[in-house]
C-alpha cells in the first residue's frame, strides 16, 4: 500500500479526519472482480495502476481517467466516515469498505493521490488509484 502525493493529513490535532470524500479507479486482474471478464494480469494490474496514479499526479483529467480505466462503475466517488464517527448520509462507514480504499483515503490530504496495492486481506478487488476529493 502507498500513499504517494499524500503529503499529510488534515484532521484535527494532525490525525486523520472524520469524514472524507473519493474517487477511485479500481484496476482489477483476471478472477479479481466478481462478474467482469478481466484478461490483465495481475502484473500488468499494478503497473497501470502506477502508470494512471503518475498521470493524475501530472494533471491529467482524474475524471477522464476513471471513466476510460476503472473496473468499478464511474465515476467512483465515495463517502465514507472514519472510525467512531458517525456516517452522514450517503456515506459509508470506514470498516464497511476494503480495509486498503480507507487506510490510503484516510491519509491523503484534499486533492492528494494515493494507491491501495492488491492485498487479498485489504484490497481484494486488485488496485485502487484514490483521489481524495473533501
Amino acid at each position: 500500500m502507498s500513499a504517494a502525493g499524500a503529503g499529510g493529513t488534515d484532521g484535527a490535532g494532525g490525525g486523520e479526519p472524520e469524514h472524507i470524500q473519493v474517487q477511485h479507479i479500481l484496476v482489477g486482474f483476471t478472477g479479481s472482480v466478481p462478474g467482469k471478464r478481466i484478461t490483465r494480469s495481475k502484473e500488468e494490474a499494478k503497473a497501470l495502476a502506477h502508470d494512471l496514479l503518475a498521470r493524475a499526479q501530472k494533471g491529467e483529467d482524474f475524471n477522464a481517467l476513471v471513466s476510460e480505466h476503472t473496473d468499478d462503475s464511474p465515476p467512483g466517488i465515495y463517502g465514507m466516515s472514519n472510525r467512531g464517527a458517525q456516517p452522514a448520509q450517503g456515506e459509508y462507514a470506514r470498516d464497511g469498505m476494503v480495509p486498503a480504499f480507507g487506510n490510503v483515503g484516510f491519509t491523503l490530504k484534499v486533492g492528494g493521490y494515493g494507491v491501495a496495492d492488491f492485498d487479498p486481506r485489504t484490497s481484494p478487488y486488485g488496485y485502487h488509484v484514490i483521489k481524495r476529493l473533501k
